[in-house]
């Protein structure tokens, strides 16, 4: 919903400025249309429905992956692709994964949306409407930015839509958002917003094999971009998830999990989650599982957290780097 032409039809109708709050907390609670909105007069009602989308997104497609994973594709106003992923898990998680921008600018090499046009960055109500259009099918719980787009390039939307979320049921403490290493946006993350989770996409502790997988790395090097991190942790008392994609021959051997519990020294602000690759037709090949739990030992003898994280919605192309404009 474009809450900004809520407040003004809200205004122009000489209806009281609660109102507008009052329709904010029916679409947070899942309210698909006006006609639920039983405490605003027909009047109102009829007119909001003619002038303010229940929606700023129109949906195109979704899928629904063997494992519940559920994906969506949507349409701005302007005509911009935008995917959104709703993962549901056997502890009653129910988590959903957004996008900040159309597209993404950073060409990462080993991810999907990196290889799309970049569109633009999406406004918070863009960003909050990838949420409840979920949000009507059921309880969400948890939310992570790690869907299309850098997060910190679109801080005032990520900003402004984790402030609301709550609302519809997910607490800052079960928001992350996640940075390929966007200095500017973790040092601001650390001195003002929300109090959300801060996830960094390292993917290699060596300068040259991060390069190579990301550029964002010439502009913003390791070293650089853990200072941020710690930092961000002094000031959140929180741990920073590393997200850690396993690449078969690029960044899985056991000298490279050394190097990363190295760089991750001290081990204490952060915890490393090692990824699957899944295939996003970038010539990549994933890890072997022998290499993975090889790799997670390594680290573990060191001293650095390290899980597997559990992939969902590969089927349909709604895995970790796979979204890309398109529904299976």
């Amino acid at each position: 919903m474009d809450l900004t032409a809520l407040e003004s039809v809200i205004a122009d109708a000489a209806e009281p400025d609660y109102r507008a709050r009052q329709v904010w907390e029916w679409v947070a609670r899942g309210a698909g249309s006006y006609a639920e909105m039983t405490n605003l007069s027909l009047a109102l009602r009829e007119r909001l429905a003619s002038e303010v989308p229940i929606s700023s997104l129109t949906l195109s497609r979704t899928a629904r992956s063997r494992d519940g994973t559920e994906k969506a594709l949507f349409e701005t106003i302007d005509g911009r692709p935008v995917e959104a992923v709703l993962m549901r898990y056997r502890d009653g998680r129910r988590s959903v994964c957004l996008s900040s921008q159309s597209g993404c600018p950073l060409t990462c090499a080993f991810c999907a949306t990196g290889r799309m046009s970049f569109g633009r960055n999406l406004s918070a109500s863009e960003i909050l409407d990838q949420a409840l259009h979920f949000r009507r099918e059921g309880e969400i719980n948890h939310a992570v930015f790690m869907g299309m787009g850098e997060p910190m390039m679109n801080l005032d939307a990520v900003f402004a839509a984790c402030e609301r979320l709550p609302d519809a049921g997910v607490s800052g403490a079960h928001t992350t958002v996640s940075t390929v290493g966007w200095v500017p946006g973790i040092e601001r993350m650390a001195r003002e917003g929300p109090s959300v989770r801060l996830a960094l996409s390292l993917h290699a502790a060596e300068d040259a094999v991060r390069s190579e997988l990301m550029p964002v790395n010439e502009r913003y090097p390791l070293a650089e971009v853990l200072e941020s991190c710690r930092a961000w942790h002094a000031a959140r008392r929180r741990k920073v998830f590393i997200e850690y994609l396993m690449l078969a021959g690029v960044n899985d051997r056991p000298e490279q999990a050394m190097a990363l519990a190295a760089a991750l020294t001290p081990s204490r602000a952060f915890k490393v989650n090692l990824i699957p690759y899944n295939p996003t037709g970038t010539g990549f090949e994933g890890s072997s599982r022998e290499a993975i739990e090889s790799f997670r030992a390594v680290l573990r003898r060191e001293g650095v957290p390290a899980t597997v994280r559990l992939t969902r919605g590969r089927d349909i192309d709604a895995a970790c780097g796979q979204l890309a404009a398109s529904v299976a």
